[in-house]
C-alpha cells in the first residue's frame, strides 16, 4: 500500500481535561503556567495517570519485568489489521464474546485474520465515550465503562493460538468490567450482570481475573484501549494500521494517535 494514494482514518478519541480515566485512575489535570501577554508564550502543564483516551498498554502494566512502550519497534507497532464488528451480531450490555464471533466474521466476510494480524474490536460502545469527537449525542459515561461487552478466558487462549500481533477495542477495557475492580465497585451493577450471565464467579473465576491481561502480555500480546473516532468507516476490513505512542522508556502504558489507512 502507498500511504501517499490512500485515504487515512483516525480512529483516536479525544483528550482534555473533561478526560474520565479508568476506576481507580486519576483523571488529567491541566493548566496554564505560562502567558502569552506576560511571558512572550504559552505553556501548558499536564498532570495524568496514562489509563485515559485512546491508549497503548505494554506488558509492565501487569508484569513485572515486562516490555515498556519504549520497547516496540515502529514497525511492530504498524501493520495489517482486522476491523472487526461485532455491533451487527446484537451484542450488548454485559454480553460474552469469543472464539466463535470471529471465526463466524471470517465467514461472513471472507477475510481471514491471519498470524501477525492486529484485531480492532468494535463493539459500538465506543459512541458511549463522553469524548467521542464524531458525535457525543449519546453519551453514557455508565453505559460505557459498566456495562461494556467483553470475553472470557476462551478468546484469550485464540488469541494466542492464532498469533495475534495485538488487539484494540472501542470500550475501556479489553476485559470484561465484570472481570476488573469494577465488580466491586459497582455491586448494584455487578448484579445485573449476574442476572444476565449467571454467577459472575463461574463466568470469570478468580483465576481468570483480568485474563486479557495476566495471560496474553507475558507474550506480548498486549491492547489499545478507548478506540473510536472513525472507527465506523472501517467496518469488516483489513486495513493498513499503525499506533503511535511517544517513545516512553520505563512507561507501562502512553497515549497514543491510532490511525487506519484504506487504498
Amino acid at each position: 500500500m502507498s500511504i501517499r494514494d490512500a485515504k487515512a482514518f483516525d480512529l483516536t478519541q479525544d483528550f482534555s481535561m473533561h478526560t474520565p480515566a479508568f476506576a481507580s485512575y486519576t483523571g488529567p489535570a491541566i493548566k496554564w503556567v505560562k502567558r502569552l501577554a506576560f511571558d512572550k508564550a504559552g505553556g501548558q502543564e499536564i498532570t495524568s495517570t496514562l489509563h485515559v483516551s485512546t491508549h497503548l498498554d505494554a506488558p509492565a502494566h501487569f508484569l513485572s519485568g515486562g516490555k515498556f512502550i519504549g520497547d516496540f519497534d515502529l514497525d511492530w507497532l504498524m501493520g495489517p489489521a482486522c476491523v472487526v464488528d461485532l455491533s451487527k451480531t446484537g451484542i450488548g450490555d454485559f454480553d460474552v464474546y469469543g472464539p466463535e464471533h470471529f471465526e463466524q466474521w471470517e465467514k461472513d466476510t471472507g477475510i481471514s485474520i491471519d498470524k501477525g494480524d492486529i484485531v480492532l474490536i468494535h463493539t459500538g460502545y465506543h459512541r458511549y465515550y463522553p469524548e467521542n469527537w464524531m458525535d457525543r449525542s449519546e453519551v453514557d459515561e455508565t453505559k460505557y465503562f459498566i456495562r461494556h461487552p467483553g470475553p472470557t478466558r476462551a478468546f484469550a487462549e485464540w488469541v494466542l493460538d492464532r498469533g495475534i500481533r495485538y488487539l484494540g477495542v472501542d470500550v475501556s477495557a479489553a476485559d470484561h468490567p465484570m472481570n476488573t475492580v469494577i465488580r466491586k465497585l459497582r455491586a448494584d451493577e455487578a448484579e445485573d450482570a449476574e442476572a444476565k450471565l449467571g454467577s459472575l464467579d463461574d463466568v470469570f473465576p478468580k483465576a481468570d481475573y483480568q485474563i486479557m491481561h495476566t495471560y496474553l502480555f507475558p507474550h506480548d500480546i498486549v491492547h489499545i484501549e478507548n478506540l473510536g473516532g472513525q472507527i465506523d468507516e472501517v467496518l469488516d476490513q483489513k486495513v493498513w494500521f499503525g499506533c503511535f505512542p511517544w517513545r516512553f522508556q520505563g512507561g507501562e502504558a502512553a497515549f497514543c494517535r491510532a490511525v487506519a489507512w484504506i487504498d
